[in-house]
């Protein structure tokens, strides 16, 4: 119980830090979110990456936690993309963005602690993560380059919904401007003078699916990085999730979640998240997996974790539905701290 009220304080603190050095210091803050979003993204995140990888004891956590974090996730996006796709009848773009707010799992910074100190294992959490960066967001940032790619490069950027701020939207997911080297990037690999296979790779070949690769590949030859490259590598891993929160915490400031129009791809993604997808982790994990005791709580205090603030910053480097994924993302948060200690007193 401890360990799932600590990993969210640890979360909590570091948003609202973020939330008030953009409130006290707004003449800063776009700047700020401009030059954190590109850092992260191709610096700090995949040093992470690669470090939770590299350590990961492969044999135990590929037999079981992947699978069943991989179906489970699959059946999440799948429900969201046929509520919004089939009944709302959202775009591809917005619909590719939701889907994987509702199935993409803060595991790399909250599931860490909490996996630690609930059940005693990172084991849950690794597999999560091997599932969600060499699978699940290889997939999804392949088919958000397909949407960028049909949309063309001169197409004009836009929001999931038509109230929103494109300013705010594109300053706090990734500095979405044209003249923002990730989001440029990312416009860049979509236009038309490109083929979709040349698009396709390029997002295939994105920092983090690169790093997660090379971790897993020092693991399973047990190689480990000399100390002059081993300590920067790991300064910087360890930079990344403080600075990911204080981005998505400058964000909050002066947007309003649930807006009129967006409304129903957030209540749906929301419920999704936070409420569907624990249940479908127990449904697998119990009955087709057998798991019981403490295996049984890990997987589903996974799939109780909030959406993971990289969605936010994928959907904005490919500006996508940031204001939608913002506020699942803010929504699945608050959320997850009660689901979760539920998850404990039931299963723990």
């Amino acid at each position: 119980m401890s360990g799932v009220l600590l990993g969210f304080a640890i979360v909590l603190v570091l948003v609202g830090v973020g939330f008030v050095a953009a409130w006290a210091l707004p003449g800063e803050a776009r700047a700020m979110q401009r030059g954190i979003a590109p850092l992260v993204y191709y610096i700090t995140n995949p040093a992470l990456m690669f470090l939770l990888m590299s350590d990961a004891d492969l044999g135990a956590v590929l037999r079981t936690y992947t699978p069943i974090a991989l179906i489970t996730a699959a059946a999440t996006g799948l429900l969201y993309a046929l509520v919004a796709g089939g009944l709302l009848r959202r775009p591809a773009g917005p619909v590719a963005a939701g889907a994987m707010a509702s199935s993409y799992v803060n595991a790399g910074n909250i599931g860490v602690p909490i996996a630690l100190y609930a059940v005693g294992t990172a084991a849950p959490v690794v597999s999560v993560l091997i599932a969600q960066l060499l699978v699940v967001a290889p997939l999804y940032l392949s088919v958000f380059a397909w949407c960028r790619h049909r949309a063309g490069r001169f197409a004009p950027a836009r929001s999931d919904d038509d109230g929103a701020s494109p300013a705010a939207d594109a300053g706090a997911a990734a500095g979405a401007g044209a003249d923002d080297g990730a989001a440029a990037a990312a416009a860049d690999s979509a236009g038309p003078s490109r083929s979709l296979g040349a698009t396709l790779a390029r997002s295939l070949a994105n920092p983090v699916t690169v790093a997660t690769g090379l971790g897993l590949l020092a693991a399973a030859f047990s190689v480990d990085l000399p100390a002059v490259l081993g300590q920067p590598v790991e300064m910087l891993g360890h930079a990344s999730v403080p600075l990911l929160l204080l981005l998505f915490g400058m964000s909050l400031r002066g947007q309003r979640p649930l807006g009129r129009d967006a409304r129903a791809e957030v209540v749906l993604g929301t419920v999704l998240k936070s409420l569907v997808m624990p249940v479908l982790a127990w449904v697998v994990g119990r009955f087709l997996f057998g798991l019981d005791g403490l295996d049984l709580l890990g997987v589903v205090l996974m799939a109780a974790l909030p959406t993971a603030q990289n969605v936010f910053l994928f959907a904005g480097h490919f500006r996508l539905a940031t204001t939608s994924v913002r506020d699942v993302t803010l929504l699945s948060m608050l959320l997850a701290l009660p689901v979760s200690l539920l998850v404990t007193l039931l299963l723990g």
